[in-house]
């Protein structure tokens, strides 16, 4: 099982139940005051469950209308999942197991359930039609691992004509049925027709990464696992980068943020910090040197730091680094929507998370701008939040 889940699933559970304070808060000997904060709506639980994807790139979206002057609404989550997974399931056949069949996705898949399948409230699909009052995944993902990997052991040496709606009928089960006809506010709707009511485009909408294995200014589909859809992502230069981060958020956007929370700095405590290492303590690189500690050892120290302390400079290079020793992974998924300093006036960003509210900050992270820029694997955007000169350079109007 991939990364995704042991970020997902298990961190989820690591909270710890704090106060918090909208304005200036304080993790130990971290104080923060808010600098910029743009519209979200509340933060949600996906519990023990693989999906942040879909919890992230739904929260995006539900931000980016408030943006728009729109009412606030709340999205079904698992009216993607179950979409998704159909589709991959498909694709998992058609490629005799050659892609990674996981509770995994991307922001792709979001956005492609909302072009082409459309969207539901929260109420028309809550996805738990299993006897839980929270999303619990564990036997839902087994079941349907199991289904697919059956299926291309080819055991009646061709597919039978009820693969799919054998597999769809597991989805069913568990999630509920895809609605098809719906009323809110006494008007009827489809799938499709309600997201059209929203008024989103996704082709207003751009991926967005920085590395050097594929030349800048143009697009390419990041070799993740989770990236199944093959979905791309236009490469940018880490300072141009680091520029659209700014942007969107001092422009009033939110950004939907693809990271690896496994490193040891990504505390349960709602800081996510990159600190500069000792070489003679633990060779190697930046991320190596994390290796031999332990996520409890590495929270304890950043904790009782007097204050913040170096972080590691983040280059292009070390980007690349962490990328291709897989030291940088797809783990998880979230919603950039503000920036904050710390006493020190170093910068952070506000970063929803979707691990419930039983954390310090009721939900919330400070993740400092260096771990941002070294640990981000893609982001999604509204092209209007890009600066117009970078636009420009990837040929986006």
């Amino acid at each position: 099982m991939n990364k995704l889940l042991l970020s997902c699933i298990l961190a989820a559970f690591a909270a710890t139940t704090f106060a918090a304070d909208k304005t200036t808060a304080a993790v130990d000997t971290f104080q923060f005051t808010i600098v910029k904060e743009n519209k979200i709506t509340p933060v949600k639980n996906q519990a023990s469950s693989g999906t942040c994807w879909s919890f992230s790139g739904l929260g995006f979206f539900e931000s980016e209308l408030l943006r728009m002057g729109k009412p606030e609404v709340d999205l079904s989550e698992m009216f993607v999942v179950s979409h998704s997974y159909s589709d991959k399931a498909d694709k998992f056949v058609r490629t005799n197991g050659n892609i990674n069949f996981a509770a995994g996705g991307s922001f792709h898949d979001v956005m492609y359930v909302l072009k082409n399948y459309g969207i539901v409230p929260e109420e028309q699909m809550n996805g738990l039609n299993y006897g839980e009052e929270n999303h619990r995944h564990g036997e839902l993902d087994a079941l349907t691992g199991s289904y697919v990997k059956t299926l291309i052991g080819n055991p009646n040496k061709k597919l039978s004509t009820a693969w799919k709606a054998g597999f769809d009928g597991i989805l069913d089960a568990y999630l509920g049925k895809l609605p098809t006809e719906f009323t809110v506010n006494g008007k009827k709707f489809t799938p499709v027709t309600y997201a059209q009511s929203l008024g989103l485009n996704m082709d207003d909408y751009v991926s967005l990464t920085s590395f050097t294995h594929h030349p800048f200014y143009t697009k390419f589909a990041i070799e993740i696992p989770d990236n199944w859809r093959w979905g791309e992502s236009y490469n940018l230069p880490l300072d141009e980068f680091a520029k659209v981060f700014e942007n969107a958020v001092d422009k009033g956007y939110t950004i939907a943020w693809g990271s690896d929370v496994s490193e040891k700095g990504f505390t349960r405590n709602g800081v996510a910090v990159n600190p500069e290492l000792k070489k003679e303590n633990l060779p190697g690189s930046d991320q190596a040197r994390w290796l031999n500690i332990s996520q409890k050892e590495m929270e304890a120290k950043i904790l009782a730091a007097n204050g913040p302390q170096p972080e590691v400079k983040v280059t292009q290079e070390l980007r690349q680094q962490g990328f291709d020793n897989y030291q940088t992974t797809d783990d998880h998924g979230m919603v950039i929507y503000g920036m904050a300093k710390d006493q020190n006036g170093g910068k952070y960003y506000l970063v929803k998370n979707s691990w419930g509210t039983d954390s310090k900050y009721k939900g919330i992270w400070y993740a400092s701008e260096s771990f941002v820029l070294h640990k981000t694997i893609n982001i999604v955007v509204h092209k209007d939040a890009v600066p117009k000169d970078i636009l420009k350079k990837l040929g986006i109007k």
